[in-house]
């Protein structure tokens, strides 16, 4: 898509990903969203992710869900829901308005769905739950000049964890005892897997933050 004066668009890495799987039909068609957290208003870099999401949509012919991250429901606000989607609206109107969805989205209506990709992931190998706090994790994730440490709970067997996991949404164990972990190499360069190697919250009692 050309812009007004019908120069070429600029490119970045998401947009050639993109690029790359609609040529290959990879996907029957473009599905893009944009996921603020509903405890606080928006800001300027809000605003370079809508222009990306909503922006990818409108090029392909796609469509961009609004779909709040509530990964903590009882602490969020309708406040900020009303005012993010009145300000996406806004922003939108005239440019990319043609491209939002109907409907409205909550991460929170996936909990169940969540826990059971987790519970996969433990399946297969992938996932681990954790018995390190914040504090000493934070020592276990590394620099950018220093690898990071495996965790000593890293290799517990899956029915170990699966136990666990299982007593973890029970409610067994205090917020932040226990926490699930994806298996990521903690030797690589990039820390940001690292920094977010904790899967999300599924239903409570499953997964302390950390």
């Amino acid at each position: 898509m050309n812009d007004a004066e019908g120069n070429e668009p600029l490119k970045d890495f998401i947009r050639d990903r993109v690029t790359a799987d609609v040529a290959a039909g990879a996907y029957p068609s473009v599905v893009t969203r944009f996921p603020p957290e509903p405890n606080g208003y928006l800001h300027l870099g809000h605003a370079k992710s809508i222009c990306l999401n909503f922006g990818i949509a409108l090029e392909n012919a796609g469509v961009c869900n609004l779909r709040f991250d509530d990964t903590n429901p009882a602490k969020e606000d309708t406040e900020f829901v009303e005012s993010i989607t009145e300000d996406v609206r806004w922003l939108i109107d005239g440019w990319a308005d043609s491209v939002i969805s109907k409907e409205t989205f909550f991460a929170s209506s996936y909990f169940e769905q969540l826990h059971d990709y987790a519970v996969q992931l433990i399946r297969d190998g992938n996932a681990y739950v954790c018995d390190l706090s914040l504090e000493e994790w934070e020592s276990y994730r590394g620099a950018p000049e220093l690898p990071g440490k495996e965790s000593p709970h890293r290799n517990r067997g899956v029915e170990e964890n699966l136990d666990l996991f299982s007593r973890m949404r029970a409610g067994e164990f205090a917020d932040g005892e226990k926490t699930l972990r994806a298996k990521i190499d903690m030797a690589s360069p990039n820390l940001a897997p690292a920094r977010s190697g904790h899967l999300p919250h599924p239903p409570r009692g499953a997964s302390s933050g950390g």
